[in-house]
């Protein structure tokens, strides 16, 4: 349970972050939304590939509520992919936003 909390916490830092600078969710919210879900399913398909093919294996642990999604896939890894999923998105629209700002650009250049 402890994992979970942590996760959705994190999720919740993102989301100030993404509020108060308008980058991501809070820019553009039903395509923000939409790349989000397709990048967590991405990454679900991507770890039940996995599973079935025997490289990853879940242990059991306290700090995990124990809900299975399905096989070897716990709760807290969808919750741990959406924030990977969002925390990059966070960042890449952070760098375009700093890249295009105006210190950065050169004497003359065109805006």
């Amino acid at each position: 349970m402890v994992y979970l909390l942590i996760l959705v916490a994190l999720l919740g830092c993102m989301a100030l972050i993404d509020a108060r600078f308008k980058l991501f969710v809070f820019a553009r919210p039903m395509a923000a939304i939409t790349v989000l879900m397709l990048g967590t399913a991405f990454f679900l398909g991507w770890d039940l590939w996995a599973i079935a093919g025997g490289i990853f294996l879940h242990r059991e642990s306290s700090l995990m509520t124990g809900v299975m999604l399905a096989p070897s896939l716990p709760l807290e890894e969808a919750f741990f992919l959406l924030f990977l999923s969002y925390q990059t998105m966070i960042l890449f629209t952070a760098i375009i936003r700093v890249l295009h700002s105006k210190p950065w650009r050169k004497a003359g250049a065109p805006e």
